[in-house]
């Protein structure tokens, strides 16, 4: 490859105003990360809002339940937005609308059918009625400014939209999430002859799913799983499990049509699962044949042999229904020896080891697991290297961003774009918060705003900060250290304590008998200084607690001293 893609700019500032005639990118997540999408368009003083999404926690965000895009960047402007297109019914993509709704209810949600009756069904459980606008492929809608045209693209779940959106400053394609499945389940192919079209036409700037940049070639066809799961039904003696994405209806239709022809009954479990499945039901998208579906309770009562749960779980979550049958806590579902679990999902970049802990614990109950390492029965929703050539040959953009993927994907599909003759300085390698400008055909960063992840914690939105989540990881690491000394209000006296006890950091009774009479020493001393200042007293315990700690346990729990005046 000759050339080198644009760099990130470390030392970026905020960006100046949009200059007349301009298209403006603000990247609001899902660069460098897989999730938290959302882009944010502005021309002509207006705004256009593509994707809404959530970003799963990590070990490292303990408690966490949901990580969504900073709002912040447009919450003043927000009479200003036009529309919020949907490109899909992914969480990862639609996940955070609800959020976003509580600051502006009547923002006009645009997607296909299925995509707007997900979010509908998810509004619901926040009380929100949305305004909605149904768009279809081959179908263009203007919105203020922004005159938008929708393709159809082929993914993992159905009725998935690309979206062109073309301003006098040129035209930006957003492909959302797609691959190139020649046999499709349903039929709908990614129309590359849009996409051919549009390209004659001209594509200014690209933004461009980068998930599988690094993976050669071109993806399985879903067709290829359908064989697969029929062998593995055929030598299943007991009851079989299928966890999969909860929105993935071209997976659960084919377990539903090989547990038919097997002599199986299939009942849904877990709350999303039930209710997608609903919804696609209702669509006309699921075909379920009469007499097919039981409920869990009327599960129990059959024979193992004739039994289906499609479950939730694939990805390892400790709370949905698999990572619960893992654990043995769910209260319907008892994995016992001999059970089959088909894990049909790929692994989303980290959630590895979630993923291998729920597998593990079903293997030590006793069941079979088959998973994509051991029998293809799961191909990805993401377009390969191959495919993403397809796709930059037909569009020919002068532009191109690699969207939705951490870095290595990012990079990788840049280095794509060059070796499809796209000039290295049109290829921008951005990262969430920075602003991309389009102006007279050429695309460049041109300043960031501040972007932080914005933490869903139970009910609230936004209270939990990075202060907070380490200190939760040095209590879930560390553990704490409690100490309490009553002094004289006078003279600073120690007249009750020191008292030590901790949490987390040792069963050993007598563990903090070594530091009571460093931290007698250290009041008494201080006392002698005529210190008796309730927080200097305080300050002075936690340095000689720590010290102490750190030299006896090499350990760094966090310490939480209390002085009491009397």
């Amino acid at each position: 490859m000759s050339g080198q893609v644009t760099q990130p700019h470390l030392d970026l500032k905020a960006p100046p105003p949009l200059p007349g005639g301009g298209l403006r990118v603000m990247a609001l997540g899902g660069l460098g990360e897989i999730g938290r999408n959302m882009a944010v368009l502005e021309f002509d003083g207006r705004l256009l809002v593509i994707d809404c999404g959530v970003l799963f926690p990590e070990a490292e965000q303990p408690g966490i339940d949901l990580i969504l895009p900073d709002f912040g960047v447009i919450e003043h402007r927000l009479d200003d937005i036009d529309a919020l297109v949907l490109t899909h019914g992914h969480e990862d993509h639609i996940g955070a609308v609800p959020y976003l709704l509580r600051m502006r209810g009547d923002i006009p949600l645009v997607g296909s059918r299925f995509t707007l009756a997900l979010v509908a069904a998810k509004l619901q459980e926040h009380r929100i009625k949305p305004v909605t606008v149904e768009v279809a492929e081959e179908h263009s809608q203007r919105f203020g400014p922004f005159d938008c045209e929708f393709f159809a693209v082929n993914h993992s779940i159905p009725d998935a939209l690309a979206v062109a959106v073309k301003t006098s400053a040129g035209t930006l394609l957003h492909t959302g999430d797609f691959k190139m499945d020649q046999l499709p389940l349903d039929g709908r192919l990614t129309d590359l002859g849009g996409f051919a079209r549009l390209g004659r036409e001209g594509v200014d700037l690209l933004l461009s799913d980068s998930t599988n940049a690094e993976v050669p070639g071109f993806v399985t066809p879903e067709r290829a799983i359908g064989p697969v799961l029929d062998d593995v039904f055929r030598g299943a003696t007991r009851r079989i499990i299928v966890a999969s994405f909860a929105s993935h209806v071209h997976r659960v239709q084919q377990v539903l049509d090989t547990a038919l022809a097997h002599g199986r009954k299939v009942a849904f479990v877990g709350r999303s699962m039930v209710r997608n499945m609903g919804v696609a039901r209702d669509l006309g998208l699921l075909r379920v044949p009469e007499g097919l579906m039981v409920s869990v309770d009327e599960a129990a009562t059959l024979s193992p042999s004739k039994v289906v749960l499609m479950s939730t779980g694939s990805q390892g979550e400790p709370m949905s229904a698999l990572g619960r049958m893992a654990s043995g806590d769910h209260r319907h579902v008892t994995v016992a020896p001999g059970d089959t679990v088909v894990l049909a999902s790929s692994l989303v970049p980290g959630n590895e080891t979630a993923v291998y802990r729920v597998i593990n614990g079903l293997a030590r109950a006793g069941a079979n697991v088959v998973h994509k390492e051991v029998a293809t029965v799961h191909v990805s929703g993401h377009a390969p290297a191959g495919e993403l050539l397809y796709l930059l040959n037909a569009t020919r953009p002068g532009n191109v961003m690699p969207v939705h993927g951490e870095w290595r994907h990012l990079r990788a599909h840049g280095r794509l774009a060059v070796q499809s003759g796209v000039d290295p300085e049109r290829v921008i390698l951005a990262e969430d918060g920075d602003v991309v400008d389009l102006k007279d055909g050429t695309a460049r960063v041109v300043g960031h705003l501040d972007n932080r992840y914005v933490y869903v914690d139970g009910l609230h939105v936004g209270d939990v900060g990075e202060s907070s989540l380490i200190e939760r990881r040095i209590l879930g690491e560390e553990g704490f250290v409690a100490v309490t000394v009553v002094v004289d209000s006078v003279n600073g006296k120690v007249v009750g304590g020191p008292f030590v006890n901790g949490r987390g950091f040792t069963d050993s009774p007598d563990a903090f008998d070594g530091v009571l009479p460093l931290i007698e020493d250290a009041l008494v001393r201080a006392a002698a200084d005529g210190v008796a200042d309730p927080h200097q007293l305080q300050q002075l315990v936690r340095r000689t607690v720590g010290k102490w700690v750190s030299d006896t346990y090499r350990r760094r729990p966090m310490i939480v001293p209390t002085v009491l005046e009397v």
